[in-house]
This record gives C-alpha cells, sequence and structure tokens, in this order.
C-alpha cells in the first residue's frame, strides 16, 4: 500500500480532489467531532493543498499559509486523516509532508498552528511548543503551537 502525495494551490485542484478533501473536512471536522461551523470560510483559494491519496482516494489532509494569510508566520491548518486509515499512523507524515512544502514554497523557517488541546503531545512529539493559554474555537478547545527549524 502506497500513498501518494501532492500539494496543490487552489486553482490547481480538481474538480474530484476539491469534493474529495471538503468531503474529508466534513466527514472529521463536523460530523465526527459534532461541530457545526462554516467549514467553507474563503481561505481554501489562499491555500496550498496537502493530499495523500491511497488508490485515488483522499485520506489525509492539510492546507498550507503563507505569512500574514492566517498567522504572521506561515501556518498548517485543517489537519485531518480519514478515520478508517488512522490505524496506519499517518498523521506524522501528513505533519512532516506539510512542514516539507512550507520550506518549498513560502522558504519559512517558523510555523504556527491552530491545534485541538487533546492532540497537544501529538504536535508536541513533532516539535511544536505551545503558546499562550487555551481558547475556545468552534466550541473545541485549542492551543496555539510554535514550531522554529
Amino acid at each position: 500500500m502506497k500513498i501518494v502525495w501532492e500539494a496543490k494551490y487552489f486553482s490547481e485542484l480538481t474538480i474530484e480532489e476539491l469534493y474529495g478533501l471538503l468531503r474529508l473536512r466534513e466527514q472529521v471536522f463536523i460530523i465526527e467531532q459534532n461541530c457545526v461551523y462554516p467549514d467553507l470560510d474563503n481561505k481554501d483559494q489562499k491555500a496550498v493543498h496537502v493530499l495523500g491519496k491511497l488508490d485515488g482516494k483522499i485520506i489525509a489532509y492539510s492546507r498550507l499559509f503563507k505569512p500574514g494569510d492566517y498567522f504572521d508566520t506561515a501556518s498548517i491548518g485543517r489537519v485531518v486523516t480519514d478515520n478508517s486509515y488512522r490505524n496506519l499512523k499517518i498523521g506524522h507524515t501528513l505533519v512532516a509532508k506539510s512542514i516539507e512544502e512550507i520550506k518549498n514554497y513560502f522558504n519559512q523557517e517558523r510555523i504556527t498552528i491552530s491545534a485541538q488541546c487533546y492532540l497537544l503531545e501529538f504536535y508536541k512529539s513533532l516539535g511544536f511548543e505551545p503558546i499562550g493559554e487555551q481558547y475556545l474555537e468552534d466550541g473545541i478547545p485549542h492551543i496555539r503551537m510554535i514550531k522554529n527549524f
């Protein structure tokens, strides 16, 4: 089993890819987490989209922003893996690919994320450090984290 990784600007996404990534985000962030919020936030058009595909199906995804589009630094958001494939432990690979693509696309050495608090240890294991206090984002506890490299 081989996961194919790609990074693309919004304008480069196919209709099938756009549908697939939106469906994955909806499935996890809205249905699984029981969190009704506007996922379509008009930021996708600015983002670089990292896609992890297995047999053509998007099973892992994140979106990347250059400094100033979301935070003052480059950032990673909407980090998600399909529930059916979480046993493959591809979250680490997804974040590593996202960091790699921030370097490729934006030539940045600092990344900010807004992490769901239950994932604090996961992101710490990848070199992110918490900054400040926890806060609610869409009704879910989050914390800002930063990685320098």
